[in-house]
């Protein structure tokens, strides 16, 4: 990893013990996928990131030399994973938050996450998504549902988590969206008091013409198909959930057509 840390426009060497991502995990991050040293998506996380910022009152710092630094990571023109991550930086002890917070924000580079060359295989996790929307759609840096669920997903020799809410509704994966088929029409879970709204599955929405509503556990085990998508990884194509197994389906297919006119990550391999 290869990384570039900051408190406002100064270089940092590490950071801080006082910092409140640190102690509270009081911050955002993005992860944004890069192709040839470019990075195709990155109005719409820096969108997401003010969203979020302007939602926890965190300031953002000035975006060009922040996407300065970013690109120069990949000054060499190569593929990787871009992590922009942004706290509210010093504070003191407690909970209150500072009058004038200078915020502390991180660009590192990483390798692209292998892609497997089989259909997921999901598991339920007992661990709920809480209900709570103020922070619901944004990518803050509290995740500690999504640890205790992707460790109980690996315990169950899963590739992944299918979480719910508190009601029992299906949210999405522990580090993506989810999209099933439904009497011929994709339906994605919708985002209203806690989830995240990804970046791919907000281009992925129009694209297939999807619906958004609350999905049940059962809804999903009878969908005809059902795929996950993230901004670095694309769609990945489920196979199985509990005793429900899916063969590949042409509409996974043809989303991930879709998906390769959006970026070019993300391009198919002629048939």
């Amino acid at each position: 990893m290869n990384a570039r840390m900051f408190r406002g426009d100064v270089r940092l060497d590490a950071i801080p013990a006082d910092d409140r991502g640190i102690a509270y995990g009081d911050g955002l991050f993005e992860t944004l996928r890069v192709h040839r040293g470019e990075v195709p998506w990155w109005r719409e996380h820096w969108s997401r990131l003010r969203l979020g910022a302007e939602r926890l009152g965190i300031p953002l710092p000035d975006e060009a030399p922040v996407r300065e630094e970013a690109e120069s990571l990949f000054a060499d023109g190569g593929d990787g994973v871009l992590k922009l991550l942004v706290t509210r930086g010093a504070g003191e002890r407690g909970y209150a938050p500072p009058a004038n917070p200078v915020p502390t924000w991180i660009v590192s580079r990483h390798a692209v996450p292998a892609t497997p060359d089989r259909g997921l295989c999901l598991h339920v996790c007992a661990t709920r998504v809480a209900s709570q929307p103020a922070l619901a759609g944004i990518k803050h840096c509290n995740r500690l549902e999504q640890v205790l669920a992707r460790a109980e997903a690996e315990r169950a020799g899963a590739d992944e988590g299918l979480m719910l809410d508190s009601a029992g509704n299906a949210i999405g994966a522990t580090t993506a969206n989810l999209f099933t088929l439904i009497e011929g029409r994709w339906v994605a879970p919708a985002i209203v008091d806690c989830g995240i709204a990804g970046v791919c599955r907000a281009k992925l929405l129009p694209a297939l013409d999807a619906d958004e509503r609350m999905l049940s556990p059962a809804e999903v085990e009878a969908a005809d198909a059902v795929f996950l998508c993230n901004a670095v990884r694309g769609i990945l194509p489920v196979a199985r959930l509990g005793a429900r197994e899916w063969p590949s389906h042409p509409a996974v297919a043809a989303a991930r057509i879709a998906l390769s006119r959006l970026h070019p990550s993300f391009a198919v391999e002629p048939a």
